[in-house]
């Protein structure tokens, strides 16, 4: 899965970056080093061409907005239901009631410095017989030190607590798709985020392409050796803390971290 991610570029480099034409982000981004669900996130996207009810045109354009992290479907009845949707299965995500019509036609790309996940040490026996062992986080990030490019899916779900009159009824909402995990990060956790390539990138975001097969056609797990991955500490686990230092590696020894006796009681309530 992904539940946080580290995203510090400002809009101007992703509009670069991602060729963005229309920039819809109106104050600027500030470096976050612990994106957690429910939160904005800019997110590039493409809107196709339209017919306003005046009859004008108004042609598609690359925009980069911010969207509320967890999607809300059109059906649903609370934006709540959204801390539940920041990921989908991209095996799954072209038949599951919440996301096929998104996989369809409303594809984008989420950009991030690189993910954190949560390695289960009880796996391998860790720790004392009969004691939680604490999970150890890792930071996960493309290994030629470029920008992480997350395959997502956004939905403009209406509040039907406002009234029909009111000028910004909508709430756009967002998810990550994931995939099997990579074999090198396997031992870290068994899933991993999509991630879109350059020469999908105008693909992926295609309104026109609404063939599932040809979407499904797109969703390339990325090859083993493309990411790598360092422990990072714990304090990570909370959302209130927020800054580069989240990213230091931690020394490895044996293969795992080398985690200071005081980290091992820092509590993860906020996983």
């Amino acid at each position: 899965m992904c539940g946080r991610y580290a995203s510090s570029s400002s809009a101007e480099d992703l509009v670069d970056e991602y060729e963005v034409v229309e920039n819809l982000v109106r104050t600027p981004l500030h470096p976050n080093y612990n994106v957690a669900p429910t939160t904005q996130v800019p997110v590039v996207l493409e809107r196709p061409d339209r017919v306003t009810s005046e009859g004008l045109h108004v042609p598609g354009a690359r925009q980069l907005r911010t969207l509320r992290w967890g999607l809300v479907p059109g059906w649903a009845e609370d934006v709540s239901v959204g801390a539940r949707m920041v990921n989908a299965r991209s095996e799954s995500a072209a038949t599951k009631p919440a996301f096929r019509r998104a996989f369809s036609a409303r594809r984008c790309l989420v950009p991030a410095d690189g993910y954190y996940e949560w390695q289960d040490l009880s796996r391998d026996g860790a720790g004392t017989a009969g004691a939680k062992v604490p999970k150890q986080p890792w930071f996960v990030r493309p290994a030629d030190g470029s920008p992480l490019t997350m395959a997502g899916l956004f939905e403009i779900w209406r509040d039907p607590a406002l009234p029909s009159d009111h000028p910004d009824p909508f709430v756009w909402t967002c998810t990550v798709l994931t995939t099997q995990a990579t074999p090198d990060l396997a031992h870290v956790h068994d899933r991993m985020p999509l991630t879109v390539p350059d020469d999908l990138r105008d693909a992926w975001l295609d309104p026109a392409l609404t063939d599932v097969d040809e979407v499904v056609a797109l969703v390339r797990p990325a090859g083993a050796g493309t990411m790598t991955a360092h422990p990072v500490a714990r304090t990570v686990n909370s959302v209130r803390n927020n800054g580069p230092d989240l990213l230091a590696p931690l020394p490895v020894e044996n293969g795992r971290a080398a985690v200071p006796g005081e980290q091992l009681s820092l509590l993860e309530e906020d996983l």
